[in-house]
């Protein structure tokens, strides 16, 4: 008998555990989704998106949200919406570098020990690949390269 009440117990507080991550979870994701969907009206006004391939958050000099996907016409297209001046900035993946593209510019000047991520991004109106990675000496380096043009812009290195 005394088995089954400690099982009891056991189960709800395993069941209260989870309810708690879960809610946890949701209240994180919350605020990203409400910054997506605002997000899309806004990219809506200037071009027709009619599938969202992703979204994220760029922090940099200023907070940018950045939309993947395609058109109506099928074509990927990026959109870079500064959070302040909510200028929409519509480019056509094509007209500039991949993400792999990105890569090998860097790959050209640096020898990194491991590239933590790759993401788009935008600083004073100039939409850009943002490149965080891991130096041979285990420091932490940021690498950026204009979308359009494949120019280094700058580089924060030995953190």
């Amino acid at each position: 008998m005394k088995v089954k009440k400690w099982l009891f117990f056991l189960a709800l507080f395993v069941i209260g555990i989870l309810g708690i991550l879960i809610k946890v979870y949701f209240s994180a994701v919350e605020p990203v989704k409400a910054a997506e969907e605002k997000a899309l009206l806004l990219a809506n006004k200037k071009v027709q998106i009619s599938n969202v391939e992703d979204f994220h958050i760029y922090n940099g000099l200023e907070t940018v949200n950045v939309i993947e996907g395609k058109n109506n016409e099928g074509e990927k297209i990026i959109v870079w919406i500064p959070e302040k001046s909510k200028k929409v900035i519509v480019k056509k993946a094509k007209n500039g570098l991949t993400k792999n593209e990105a890569v090998k510019k860097l790959l050209q000047e640096k020898k990194p020990k491991k590239i933590i991520s790759v993401r788009l991004g935008m600083e004073k109106n100039i939409p850009l690949w943002e490149i965080y990675y891991r130096s041979e000496n285990n420091l932490i380096n940021y690498y950026y390269v204009h979308f359009e043009t494949g120019e280094w812009l700058k580089k924060i290195e030995n953190l």
